[in-house]
């Protein structure tokens, strides 16, 4: 027996959409209250084109940290998995359908405002090179942590700047400058996370993210935070540029990482392979908060 069917084909269709769009909103509110509450935070023109991007990179994520190895899989069929999940999101995006739900939405996401393969590729690059850092642990050196990152994170930031800017005008230089921090932001994030991430990463995961074959040091630690304050520097002097339906958003993500950054900073580097600095949901939202104020004070672009 088939499903019933009601509305015309164009119904159907926008009927299917949502519920695309519902499964990618699962995603993150299954996945993380931090970036979920930051979405909720942007303009509504804004809202489900970044759930919709932040789902279709989770479930690659996931496909490479952990999930298909704990349903069976080994490197061999993982490498198979993201290949088919690579070929089906770049084919979704020619076509603006998938029979994946997440893959729907996204493919809809980026033809609506821009993202090519020149963003999405890098990032699928990066998650390959996950599965063959679990097959032979190799410490990354300065260039492969540089290459690893911006395809992991950077172009995620891409991705989301250029839901922000559709439709916007922006003289060549304060699309330098944009450009330059959401790169700069997505680096932090993945930095910190690397940071707070060092005992799974380590020894579940045999990555070594952040160079070296001996454990880091408490001088180690230092250095990366230095790095990382001073790409969410780099990322703050952007913010203004934005429309200012996002910024209270990128704010508040901004935000909740440098009190993450702060913590790790006060955390000896022997503790960090222990347990998972986290900032208390109270913090957070206090600084929801004062990111909402300072944008509700500020002129609109």
């Amino acid at each position: 027996m088939t499903p019933t069917r009601d509305g015309s084909p164009e119904e159907s269709l926008g009927r299917f959409s949502r519920a695309a769009d519902t499964a990618s909103t699962e995603v993150i509110r299954t996945y993380s209250t931090s970036f979920g509450l930051a979405t909720r935070l942007l303009g509504e023109r804004h809202r489900q084109h970044v759930r919709n991007i932040y789902a279709m990179v989770r479930i690659a994520d996931e496909v490479v940290d952990g999930v298909a190895a704990q349903a069976g899989l080994d490197a061999a069929a993982q490498t198979e998995a993201l290949a088919s999940y690579v070929a089906e999101t770049h084919r979704a995006m020619r076509a603006g359908y998938s029979t994946d739900l997440v893959l729907h939405a996204f493919a809809r996401t980026a033809r609506d405002c821009g993202i090519g393969e020149d963003l999405t590729q890098p990032f699928f690059d990066s998650m390959g090179a996950d599965i063959a850092a679990e097959a032979d642990f190799t410490p990354y050196d300065a260039d492969a942590h540089a290459r690893y990152v911006y395809g992991s994170a950077e172009v995620v930031g891409l991705m989301c700047l250029q839901v922000f800017l559709r439709g916007e005008r922006r003289t060549a230089r304060e699309r330098e400058i944009l450009t330059h921090g959401a790169r700069r932001l997505g680096a932090a994030f993945q930095n910190v996370n690397f940071l707070r991430d060092l005992a799974d990463d380590t020894d579940r995961l045999q990555r070594g993210y952040l160079g070296g074959s001996a454990r880091l040091t408490d001088a180690d630690r230092d250095d990366w935070v230095r790095t990382i304050r001073m790409q969410l520097t780099d990322a703050r002097r952007a913010i203004p540029l934005l429309p200012k339906d996002a910024r209270a958003a990128v704010r508040s993500a901004l935000a909740l990482f440098e009190a993450l950054t702060t913590r790790i900073a006060r955390t000896p580097s022997a503790v960090l392979y222990e347990k998972r600095v986290r900032v208390p949901d109270p913090m957070k939202a206090l600084l929801t908060a004062r990111a909402v104020l300072v944008t509700s004070l500020e002129r609109d672009r």
